[in-house]
């Protein structure tokens, strides 16, 4: 996969999945998310930002991963959070 002008999304070789179709830390507290969106790095899948919490943005802040995936049905899109990048693959 080759999207110019970021490293971070080029280095992404295959794109992870999320392992459930929920937000884990929204089911820790009992909340709400809007859409999922999955971390290239670890793998954990989180709220989006339209969300209450926004924990995918939260958790790449926090850990510096940089790259989620949408992990919403249908979509297939990839967005870097330090360059402010989005492809679809």
């Amino acid at each position: 996969m080759s999207i110019r002008g970021c490293s971070h999304l080029d280095a992404i070789e295959s794109i992870k999945g999320p392992q459930r179709r929920e937000c884990e830390e929204c089911v820790k507290i009992g909340s709400y998310w809007v859409h999922l969106r999955t971390c290239q790095t670890c793998g954990v899948t989180l709220c989006c930002d339209s969300s209450p919490n926004r924990h995918a943005t939260k958790h790449a802040h926090t850990s510096g991963h940089p790259v989620i995936a949408s992990a919403q049905p249908g979509e297939r899109w990839l967005y870097c959070y330090p360059d402010e990048a989005f492809s679809e693959y």
